[in-house]
């Protein structure tokens, strides 16, 4: 079971909660700190003076004074009426990321709900009770508010659920599960729940996870191009990546190296011609900066999964409530839309090589797009214009969301960030990019049977191998989807890239 505690979450954490269906549980310290809170927002409650989100209305009807014996309905209302989430749901693991992200924000102690609301959030995650939560709707300013109000919605029994994989009513999902819902919310509870940054940091953090499998995978296609192609790896030297003193370059670099140890498909500089192409020559610096990109974006991610991003803020030692803006998503919204270019780059390199290995003028003798007998064969000529249309939506989508902004409230949320978008955006730019590495591959393996037999890498050979098990070697015209389709599920396996990458004992 793992133990969240407000302080320690990380990428490497919330992947077994949210994909594997790990259980957590609460540290008793961080609960003491929520029931401290809680106190001193009851005490706020009971007062007669205006604090925002306790005893007023919402946005632009902050300046609303609420009657303290309508505060409970208040809060339920909110969640009603902030429940405007449209699109397809999200799936499940990531709305278990976004339950799990929401739990240890509020135990911080910095929100002021009660532990019996934290865990009966905790219970519905650990029983797999997860709401039905609609992927579009969020501006991302304060907070996730559609995406974390349909979270929420079946604290009370409202809305719907997902229990098994199957859609129900909240009311249906409970009574399978024999669990019950909340009776009430009371003051700040609704919205203690929906102010926070949750809903897009799960989104782009499961994205961010995948990222670093499709790094490491364009590292493998590459190294396969580089054999296919009879790369020069003396642009792979150390020495040449050292004196440039970018992190990810050198790391790529070594990488590519290793995966080709003991190859006899490459080359060196003036065997075979002076210098590669930059899709090969400069691969290191265009991969590694991927990867610096995507090492920056988990740092940022990570210090939100442990931030406080409720609205009003409660500070029980200086007995204050200050209301403030961690709600807003600008720190996310950047980020992921830096994610998202630096996956559409590993993409956009990758069909150069591709088109490098399909073109006769640039493969290097390889026949006209890898057919046998081409002319009467078309080969994988249109291999490359998918890919070279996938990228081409690539760059589209990585157009920045996070420049953007549009009023709300009766301009009292007058600047938004959109985070929500960049990261629902960088979820298709991972897709897109997934297939065209999966074509990267499918590619090389056709145009190594086409040289002459000799010794692979190391770890391309376990590649190679890998995918002849399942994809022959293309004699002549086929239909060439289902091959395209297989490579792509093979590669998203986590597995499969340990099998290839494992090292012997």
């Amino acid at each position: 079971m793992i133990i969240l505690n407000g302080a320690s979450l990380t990428l490497d954490v919330l992947k077994p909660i949210a994909l594997d269906f790990e259980p957590i549980s609460i540290d008793e310290d961080a609960l003491i700190k929520v029931r401290q809170a809680r106190d001193y927002v009851k005490d706020i409650a009971n007062q007669d003076e205006a604090v925002y989100g306790i005893n007023t209305g919402f946005g632009h009807l902050a300046s609303v004074k609420i009657d303290k014996r309508e505060l409970s309905e208040l809060q339920a209302n909110l969640l009603k009426s902030h429940a405007c989430g449209v699109g397809e749901p999200l799936p499940i693991v990531t709305v278990r990321a976004m339950m799990a992200l929401r739990i240890n924000a509020l135990i911080k102690g910095y929100s002021g709900l009660r532990e019996e609301v934290i865990l009966k959030l905790t219970e519905y995650l650990n029983h797999n009770l997860i709401p039905v939560v609609f992927e579009k709707g969020s501006l991302g300013a304060s907070g996730d508010l559609a995406l974390l109000s349909h979270m929420s919605l079946p604290l009370i029994g409202l809305g719907e659920v997902f229990v098994e994989g199957k859609r129900m009513p909240t009311q249906e999902g409970l009574a399978l599960l024999g669990l019950n819902h909340l009776s009430e919310l009371k003051a700040k509870e609704g919205l203690s729940l929906i102010n926070g940054t949750q809903g897009m940091n799960a989104i782009g953090s499961l994205v961010l996870y995948d990222a670093f499998h499709l790094l490491d995978l364009a590292n493998l296609s590459l190294s396969l191009t580089m054999e296919a192609l009879e790369g020069i790896t003396d642009a792979y030297d150390p020495r040449v990546h050292q004196i440039r003193n970018q992190d990810g370059q050198i790391t790529v670099a070594k990488a590519i190296l290793s995966y080709l140890e003991g190859s006899e498909y490459t080359t060196h500089q003036n065997h075979k011609r002076v210098q590669d192409a930059y899709s090969l020559r400069c691969a290191p610096q265009v991969h590694g900066a991927s990867l610096d990109a995507m090492n920056h974006v988990k740092v940022l991610v990570e210090k939100e999964m442990n931030a406080v991003t409720d609205n009003p803020l409660i500070f029980v030692d200086e007995k204050q409530a200050i209301s403030a803006g961690n709600f807003h998503g600008q720190p996310l919204a950047m980020a992921f839309d830096y994610l998202g270019i630096a996956i559409a780059e590993l993409a956009s390199i990758s069909e150069r090589r591709i088109e490098r290995m399909v073109n006769p003028y640039l493969s290097g003798g390889l026949p006209p797009f890898l057919a046998k007998w081409s002319g009467l064969n078309s080969g994988l000529m249109i291999v490359q214009y998918t890919a070279a249309s996938l990228v081409s939506e690539n760059k589209v989508l990585a157009h920045p969301a996070s420049v953007d902004s549009i009023p709300s409230s009766a301009n009292q949320e007058d600047h938004v960030s959109m985070g929500t978008t960049a990261a629902r955006k960088a979820v298709s730019i991972l897709d897109n990019a997934f297939k065209v590495i999966a074509m990267e591959i499918f590619v090389a393996c056709q145009a190594i049977d086409f040289r002459e037999k000799k010794t692979m890498g190391k770890f391309t050979k376990r590649l190679y191998d890998k995918i002849r098990e399942s994809i022959p070697f293309l004699e002549k015209d086929e239909t060439l989807y289902p091959y395209i389709h297989q490579v792509e599920h093979m590669i998203k396996s986590h597995d499969f890239l340990r099998d290839v990458l494992k090292e012997e004992s």
